[in-house]
């Protein structure tokens, strides 16, 4: 008997129903394949991805050099002929108050100063050392050139007795421990003085020495001079010694106490007198930076290389309170 061809026709049958639905299932994962494609070309990815700071560069500002301070102003002299003239080789008037120059001669000619270089020693040690803080006297001191108050190496004495030795007495001694106990070794401390100098805008200045007692390369002018007093003399405490006639102190034993007298005898001899700082070596002769105030009215002479230089100051000082 010949095979019956039923079941191949139902097979044909399944085939052709089942081809329909073959190919959507074809179609579908191309679709699939390509929506999975076009999501992942999104940003999506990226947005996830961290963000990156967007840097702002600023402009670059650079800080202009200190202009030093105008000190002294000579522009608005007065007129004026002293007769007889001044004895002192340089000399200037300055308005301490407003720094206005009234009078100058040879006033920027560099000289040697002597001992007016502590007005520089005391101003640097000053912003230092407090009136209590306590000073050991190094080795080296004892042995400067005279003037000296006679400190002994080692001893432990408070800043205030040295700065009216200093400034009073003139002992070269003081000047050489303050350098010291401020720097550690006196020339640092010169150097100090050299940029404080600069700093100040004095051209005409050069320190070799914290006391002035050396000569060589240590030299300023009348106007460098009157200019670093009026820098000086807006420190009260320096103000309050410069201005003392008479200074007694206590001592450690075997001397137990000293007199630091004034050398300044325009302090005694001239009404407002208040300052500032006498000096003397061969080649210096005597110097005077001088200053008083009346009635409101406050003036800085300087006087340099002059054989009297308290009449020369007063005659200066009688000229500028005549004339303002």
């Amino acid at each position: 008997m010949p095979p019956s061809r039923r079941p191949r026709k139902r097979y044909r049958y399944r085939l052709r129903r089942l081809t329909p639905v073959g190919v959507a299932v074809v179609l579908a994962g191309l679709g699939g394949a390509w929506v999975g494609s076009e999501q992942a070309s999104t940003p999506i990815a990226a947005a996830a991805s961290p963000q990156v700071p967007h840097l702002v560069q600023l402009p670059v500002v650079h800080a202009k050099p200190a202009v030093p301070e105008r000190l002294l102003a000579g522009g608005s002299l007065l007129r004026h002929s002293f007769e007889p003239g001044l004895l002192g080789a340089a000399a200037v008037l300055v308005d301490a108050k407003t720094g206005r120059v009234l009078w100058t001669k040879h006033a920027h000619e560099r000289r040697q100063v002597a001992s007016t270089t502590k007005i520089m020693t005391a101003l640097l040690a000053l912003r230092k050392l407090g009136p209590h803080d306590v000073v050991t006297v190094d080795k080296s001191v004892p042995r400067v050139p005279l003037v000296r108050e006679g400190l002994r190496a080692g001893e432990r004495v408070e800043a205030s007795k040295l700065f009216y030795s200093l400034l009073l007495f003139s002992g070269n001694d003081d000047a050489l421990a303050l350098a010291i106990a401020v720097s550690g070794d006196k020339w640092t401390f010169i150097r100090s003085m050299n940029a404080e100098a600069q700093r100040l805008g004095l051209h005409d200045t050069h320190f070799s020495t914290p006391s002035g007692v050396r000569d060589a390369d240590n030299y300023s002018s009348a106007w460098d001079l009157a200019a670093l007093t009026r820098v000086a003399m807006r420190n009260e405490r320096f103000r309050q010694i410069v201005k003392t006639r008479v200074k007694h102190v206590s001592w450690n034993a075997p001397t137990y106490a000293k007199i630091y007298v004034n050398n300044n005898r325009l302090l005694a001899s001239y009404p407002g007198a208040n300052g500032v700082k006498t000096g003397y070596t061969h080649k210096a002769g005597p110097c005077l930076v001088a200053s008083a105030t009346r009635n409101g009215t406050s003036l800085i002479a300087v006087v340099l290389d002059s054989p009297d230089m308290y009449a020369d100051a007063k005659r200066l000082l009688d000229f500028g309170f005549a004339s303002l």
